[in-house]
């Protein structure tokens, strides 16, 4: 039985080791991919700092990586949360999305905050949360945007 232990704690330490040199593609497109949005969405600087400080990392093409996200399997894990926050909601895609799909993508931002399901409590424990005032100006000015949206369609 000692044996087997062995073995099998070689074998998943070969694994992790193997692990390091096989990275997943980062998330690193620059800032610019996020000036459509905020060219169209016109957010104050405040509201600016707010969405590079608590969203754009999983839902943008731009990622500010910590230094364990070099180490794997945090890296994988960190790659699968930032694949599923774009999939949900990607302002680097705001462009191509249709005036109803930015209405709904905007009504969701804001259930999410609401209900503090965003951020994630996995990034809020090293990044840290929303304010209760963040919340407000966020939410505040996400309905501002739907007003104008809805008037579009």
């Amino acid at each position: 039985m000692n044996k087997k232990i062995k073995i099998i704690a070689v074998s998943l330490l070969g694994v992790l080791l193997v692990m390091q040199f096989i990275r997943p593609d980062k998330n690193e497109s620059g800032y610019e991919s996020v000036a459509h949005f905020e060219s169209e969405t016109k957010p104050s600087d405040q509201i600016k700092a707010i969405l590079k400080n608590n969203c754009y990392d999983c839902h943008s093409n731009q990622t500010i990586y910590p230094w364990y996200a070099e180490v794997a399997p945090v890296s994988y894990w960190l790659s699968h949360h930032i694949d599923e926050g774009k999939e949900h909601f990607n302002v680097s895609d705001w462009e191509k999305y249709e005036i109803k799909k930015k209405d709904h993508k905007l009504e969701e931002l804001i259930e999410e905050v609401e209900e503090a399901e965003m951020p994630l409590d996995s990034y809020t424990w090293i990044h840290g949360n929303l304010s209760q005032e963040e919340q407000k100006l966020l939410i505040t000015w996400v309905k501002n945007l739907r007003v104008k949206y809805a008037s579009e369609k």
